[in-house]
Protein backbone atom coordinates (compact mmCIF):
# COMPACT_ATOMS: atom_id res chain seq x y z
CA UNK A 1 0.00 0.00 0.00
CA UNK A 2 1.12 3.33 -1.18
CA UNK A 3 1.77 5.44 2.00
CA UNK A 4 2.50 9.37 2.63
CA UNK A 5 5.34 9.45 5.46
CA UNK A 6 7.05 12.45 7.18
CA UNK A 7 10.55 11.70 6.58
CA UNK A 8 12.52 9.98 9.55
CA UNK A 9 16.08 9.92 7.86
CA UNK A 10 17.76 13.16 8.03
CA UNK A 11 17.78 15.09 5.23
CA UNK A 12 20.63 16.63 3.55
CA UNK A 13 19.35 19.86 4.74
CA UNK A 14 15.88 21.84 5.50
CA UNK A 15 14.45 24.46 2.95
CA UNK A 16 15.22 27.25 5.78
CA UNK A 17 15.07 31.16 4.32
CA UNK A 18 17.78 32.04 6.52
CA UNK A 19 20.98 32.33 5.16
CA UNK A 20 19.87 32.05 1.18
CA UNK A 21 22.33 34.63 0.77
CA UNK A 22 21.32 37.97 -2.06
CA UNK A 23 19.19 37.66 -4.63
CA UNK A 24 21.58 36.98 -8.00
CA UNK A 25 20.90 38.93 -11.40
CA UNK A 26 18.41 37.07 -14.28
CA UNK A 27 19.01 38.15 -17.29
CA UNK A 28 16.50 39.22 -19.47
CA UNK A 29 17.19 36.82 -22.32
CA UNK A 30 17.91 32.99 -22.61
CA UNK A 31 20.48 31.36 -23.95
CA UNK A 32 20.48 28.54 -27.06
CA UNK A 33 24.25 26.83 -26.87
CA UNK A 34 26.72 29.99 -25.94
CA UNK A 35 27.42 32.65 -23.54
CA UNK A 36 25.07 35.67 -23.78
CA UNK A 37 27.01 39.03 -23.02
CA UNK A 38 27.02 40.27 -19.23
CA UNK A 39 26.14 43.45 -20.28
CA UNK A 40 23.49 45.34 -17.64
CA UNK A 41 21.16 45.96 -20.34
CA UNK A 42 20.39 42.53 -20.61
CA UNK A 43 19.70 42.15 -17.15
CA UNK A 44 16.01 41.58 -16.32
CA UNK A 45 15.91 41.38 -12.46
CA UNK A 46 17.66 39.86 -9.55
CA UNK A 47 16.09 36.10 -8.82
CA UNK A 48 16.93 34.43 -5.29
CA UNK A 49 17.23 30.93 -6.31
CA UNK A 50 16.13 29.39 -3.08
CA UNK A 51 12.87 31.42 -3.40
CA UNK A 52 12.80 29.91 -7.27
CA UNK A 53 13.17 25.89 -5.96
CA UNK A 54 11.75 26.30 -2.77
CA UNK A 55 7.85 26.75 -3.02
CA UNK A 56 6.78 25.10 0.30
CA UNK A 57 9.54 25.79 2.59
CA UNK A 58 7.85 24.02 5.58
CA UNK A 59 7.55 20.99 3.72
CA UNK A 60 10.61 20.91 1.70
CA UNK A 61 14.29 19.30 2.17
CA UNK A 62 16.92 18.53 0.58
CA UNK A 63 18.39 15.07 -0.04
CA UNK A 64 21.54 14.06 -2.64
CA UNK A 65 21.51 10.96 -5.27
CA UNK A 66 23.13 8.09 -5.00
CA UNK A 67 23.48 5.68 -7.95
CA UNK A 68 22.66 6.18 -11.75
CA UNK A 69 19.19 4.30 -12.12
CA UNK A 70 17.36 8.33 -12.96
CA UNK A 71 19.88 9.47 -15.61
CA UNK A 72 17.11 9.79 -17.97
CA UNK A 73 15.57 12.09 -16.20
CA UNK A 74 18.98 13.95 -15.30
CA UNK A 75 18.97 12.82 -12.12
CA UNK A 76 23.34 11.85 -11.65
CA UNK A 77 25.39 10.61 -8.56
CA UNK A 78 25.79 13.33 -5.74
CA UNK A 79 23.05 15.65 -7.09
CA UNK A 80 20.98 17.57 -4.77
CA UNK A 81 17.64 16.81 -5.16
CA UNK A 82 14.38 19.30 -3.59
CA UNK A 83 11.86 17.69 -2.01
CA UNK A 84 8.42 18.60 -1.40
CA UNK A 85 5.89 16.27 1.07
CA UNK A 86 3.05 18.52 0.02
CA UNK A 87 2.91 17.63 -2.82
CA UNK A 88 0.95 14.81 -4.09
CA UNK A 89 2.90 11.57 -5.58
CA UNK A 90 0.70 10.97 -8.73
CA UNK A 91 1.72 8.81 -11.89
CA UNK A 92 3.98 10.71 -13.93
CA UNK A 93 6.24 12.03 -10.85
CA UNK A 94 10.10 11.27 -9.49
CA UNK A 95 9.27 10.73 -6.06
CA UNK A 96 11.81 9.95 -2.95
CA UNK A 97 9.61 6.35 -1.96
CA UNK A 98 11.12 4.48 1.26
CA UNK A 99 10.33 0.49 0.16
CA UNK A 100 11.36 -1.85 2.44
CA UNK A 101 12.40 0.62 4.61
CA UNK A 102 15.10 1.52 1.87
CA UNK A 103 14.87 5.17 0.95
CA UNK A 104 15.06 5.34 -3.60
CA UNK A 105 13.95 8.03 -6.26
CA UNK A 106 11.81 6.58 -9.17
CA UNK A 107 9.09 7.74 -11.55
CA UNK A 108 5.62 6.14 -9.93
CA UNK A 109 3.62 4.75 -12.63
CA UNK A 110 0.26 3.18 -13.13
CA UNK A 111 0.39 0.04 -15.20
CA UNK A 112 -2.20 -2.26 -15.20
CA UNK A 113 -4.56 -1.51 -12.21
CA UNK A 114 -0.97 -1.39 -10.29
CA UNK A 115 1.40 1.24 -9.22
CA UNK A 116 5.17 0.57 -10.21
CA UNK A 117 8.85 2.47 -9.31
CA UNK A 118 10.06 2.84 -12.52
CA UNK A 119 13.76 3.91 -13.13
CA UNK A 120 14.96 5.86 -15.84
CA UNK A 121 18.11 4.01 -17.01
CA UNK A 122 17.29 1.15 -19.13
CA UNK A 123 19.30 -0.95 -17.15
CA UNK A 124 17.41 -1.27 -14.22
CA UNK A 125 13.89 -2.87 -14.31
CA UNK A 126 10.35 -1.69 -13.05
CA UNK A 127 9.42 -2.44 -9.21
CA UNK A 128 5.83 -3.55 -8.55
CA UNK A 129 4.52 -1.90 -5.27
CA UNK A 130 1.46 -4.46 -4.69
CA UNK A 131 2.46 -6.22 -1.52
CA UNK A 132 5.00 -4.04 -0.55
CA UNK A 133 6.19 -2.46 2.48
CA UNK A 134 6.43 1.38 1.47
CA UNK A 135 6.19 4.82 2.25
CA UNK A 136 6.08 8.46 -0.01
CA UNK A 137 8.66 10.66 1.31
CA UNK A 138 7.74 13.72 -1.12
CA UNK A 139 7.77 14.89 -4.69
CA UNK A 140 11.20 15.94 -6.45
CA UNK A 141 10.64 19.13 -7.56
CA UNK A 142 13.80 20.45 -8.78
CA UNK A 143 17.65 18.40 -9.24
CA UNK A 144 20.75 20.61 -8.76
CA UNK A 145 23.67 19.15 -10.89
CA UNK A 146 27.30 20.35 -10.97
CA UNK A 147 28.86 20.55 -14.14
CA UNK A 148 32.46 20.67 -12.91
CA UNK A 149 31.93 17.00 -11.39
CA UNK A 150 31.99 18.30 -7.38
CA UNK A 151 28.93 17.41 -5.06
CA UNK A 152 29.64 18.80 -2.35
Amino acid sequence: MLQRHQMQRAPVGRAAVEGAGPPRPLMGCRVRAGFPSPADDHLDAEIDLHAHVVKRPAATYFVRAEGDSMLGDGIHHGDLLVVDRSLEPLPGRVVVISLEGEPTVKRLERRGGGTWLVASNPRFAAIPLAGRECEVWGVVTHVLHDLLGRSS
